[in-house]
């Protein structure tokens, strides 16, 4: 896979936005070292209840961003669009984002977008392992944020600052979760390091866990069965009191990120004497691989058949070349006595770092239908 740049190149004239195919949009994924999974252009194909539309960014006649714009009707007013850009668009942020961002609220809105809502892949703050456990431990530290001594990205600053004088509204809750993707996140760094170094890394419980799966005879396998998956899915959902998603939603998403790339997508499978105990599912684009979904039995926790999941799926993605291990979303809360924060507590476990993104925004462009939107939403939240 050809990947000579590490993120969208610098532009010096005017850009222009227009529709590019799926087949280009492809390629230019494939010129990054990272591009979130939910903005190729097989995402489409998975949210059916959305329009897709493949959008490129050209300086002249060359491709230098891309982005997949995921278009929701208005309840009664189907010709007007909420524009959605999950963690995305692939563009430069560390330029001057008026150059890349006018020109696309321009396109959206004279295609009937009432509003654009993105996620841009940047970072604010980083918070190393050792900091959220001293965090843990204080009992005057309930959040994240509260914790002094992280790392401040100045491009995220920088972005912030420019979205909020530009007219964008942010769109994250404090909680760092809502109707979209989270702001905060749990990453595992694997470049440069071994299996050694990721487990020397880990706390002494994790490390234990991974023992005692492999002592208990607990095996990980990848294959194709989703039903299996599911059906431990359903489980873990009555357990743990979420709604979940049907079984061909992820055939969708298996089918269509499959197509796109044979290894982007992967089903890891845990069993214990015959029994599935654990199920998990592996995305990866270029460098970056998600930790996607996960399910496990209630019985035969014992054998730690999630930790072992979790081990085989960091170990293929530090084989696969992969930089980033990622956790996907956590909340900012360190209050023990929070239900949320046993959720890093056990990411923290893996010794990665916690990091927060500069979080969803939206920009009204038709702020009528925008505000009818927004309260249609809150009513149907109640």
């Amino acid at each position: 896979m050809n990947r000579t740049e590490s993120r969208p190149r610098a532009v010096g004239g005017s850009l222009t936005v227009g529709p590019i195919s799926a087949a280009a949009h492809l390629d230019f994924v494939r010129t990054q070292r990272s591009v979130s999974f939910l903005q190729t252009p097989a995402w489409a194909h998975v949210k059916t209840e959305w329009r897709g539309e493949s959008l490129g960014w050209f300086d002249g006649g060359r491709l230098v961003g891309a982005g997949l714009v995921l278009h929701r009707p208005v309840p009664r007013l189907e010709r007007f669009t909420l524009a959605y850009l999950a963690e995305g668009p692939v563009i430069d942020w560390t330029g001057d984002i008026d150059a890349w961002l006018d020109p696309l609220a321009a396109r959206l809105k004279a295609h009937g977008a009432f509003a654009i809502r993105l996620g841009p892949r940047v970072r604010t703050d980083t918070w190393s392992a050792a900091q959220i456990k001293e965090g843990i431990a204080d009992p005057g530290v309930n959040r994240l944020t509260e914790l002094s001594g992280q790392w401040a990205d100045p491009v995220g600053a920088r972005v912030t600052s420019r979205l909020r004088d530009a007219g964008w509204l942010p769109q994250s809750p404090q909680d760092g979760f809502g109707v979209g993707h989270p702001q905060f996140k749990y990453e595992v760094p694997l470049a440069g390091r071994t299996e050694d170094d990721l487990l020397r890394s880990m706390n002494q419980l994790w490390r234990r866990n991974i023992k005692k799966a492999a002592r208990a005879g607990v095996e990980v396998t990848t294959g194709e069965d989703l039903k299996a998956f599911h059906d431990l899915y359903l489980h873990t959902a009555e357990r743990d009191r979420f709604t979940p998603r049907p079984l061909r939603y992820f055939e969708t998403m298996f089918a269509a990120l499959e197509a796109e790339d044979p290894e982007r997508i992967r089903l890891y499978l845990a069993r214990h004497q015959g029994d599935l105990v654990a199920a998990t599912i592996l995305i990866r684009v270029g460098t970056h691989a998600w930790y996607a979904y996960g399910a496990s039995s209630t019985e035969k926790r014992e054998v730690r058949g999630s930790n072992a999941c979790q081990w085989a799926m960091i170990r293929d993605s530090l084989a696969s070349g992969c930089d980033i291990y990622d956790l996907r979303g956590i909340t900012p809360t360190l209050d023990p006595d929070d239900p949320h924060a046993g959720l890093i507590q056990f990411k923290v476990g893996t010794g990665g770092r916690a990091v927060r993104y500069v979080g969803e925004w939206d920009l009204p462009l038709r702020p009528l239908v925008y505000r009818a939107f927004d309260l249609y939403i809150t009513r149907r939240g109640r």
